[in-house]
């Protein structure tokens, strides 16, 4: 009878906990897939320039339906939707024309910024039209100004987005390496200039992280998403240099959103 009894009260107590554990995930996953305010800020690389598709009304700002914030709405379906990012910004045009829609209210902000900052355009330019003794010196002013000035640059847009959306997620997504080193390319740059530029590359995306930590933000990596893709890999999810599209050049495809972004934001949102 005792054994019985121990028995009957062990299963209700294995019963109960088993109950209350699925009470909990059950009220997480209610949590989880609340509807949300989501705003996505930032440059080229959030507009979507280079994965086509794009909203006419627009204008040159580009902003595409193939691009990861549209895709992360599509399928999550937030209470309100507001995607100001604009190719060609820099940290500046973030703060004077892409806070409007950013609010108490706001829940998650997606934003990539500060390679244009650094210079990202000129930089190419340089590494395609001159010497290869140019173009890894050009690579090394743009790291000096990233330790110099971008992060006071990266400090102000987030000091304004935590002032509007003080209870918000942010997530801050870097940016991918261009180049697969010992690829399938047999012209363009050389190995040592696409080194620096991935370099280039790793040491901006050092800045953004330390600065997103700095902020209570989720820095978003999308290097190990493009790892196998990049140019020179034989199945690139970047544009090289695009003579009929010249402003593509160097930016995600629309595999590059869906398959890069897309799920280096997923993973923080």
């Amino acid at each position: 009878m005792k054994l019985s009894r121990i028995t009957a009260f062990s299963s209700s107590l294995l019963l109960g906990a088993a109950l209350a554990l699925t009470g909990a995930a059950q009220a997480q996953a209610a949590e989880n897939a609340a509807p949300v305010d989501y705003v996505a800020l930032g440059d080229s690389y959030s507009s979507g320039l280079g994965a086509g598709g794009y909203d006419s009304a627009s204008g040159d700002c580009k902003r595409s339906n193939r691009a990861f914030p549209k895709l992360w709405a599509a399928a999550n379906s937030p209470s309100s939707f507001g995607f100001t990012a604009c190719a060609g910004a820099i940290t500046s045009d973030v703060t004077s024309k892409q806070l409007g829609p950013v609010n108490a209210s706001t829940d998650l902000v997606s934003i990539s910024v500060g390679g244009n900052d650094a210079g990202f355009a000129d930089v190419m330019t340089t590494c395609v039209l001159q010497s290869e003794a140019n173009c890894i010196n050009r690579v090394n002013q743009a790291r000096a100004f990233v330790d110099a000035t971008l992060a006071g640059r990266l400090d102000s847009v987030y000091n304004a987005i935590s002032s509007r959306a003080p209870s918000a997620r942010v997530v801050v997504l870097g940016y991918p390496r261009f180049y697969q080193l010992n690829g399938g390319c047999l012209a363009g740059l050389s190995e040592n200039e696409r080194r620096a530029i991935n370099g280039g590359a790793d040491h901006l995306n050092t800045a953004l992280a330390k600065r997103a930590a700095n902020h209570g933000f989720d820095f978003a990596d999308v290097v190990p998403h493009f790892t196998g893709h990049e140019i020179c890999s034989g199945d690139s999810w970047l544009h090289s240099v695009n003579w009929l599209n010249i402003g593509e050049s160097y930016h995600p495809t629309a595999s590059g959103q869906s398959g890069g972004y897309l799920p280096a934001f997923r993973s923080r949102a």
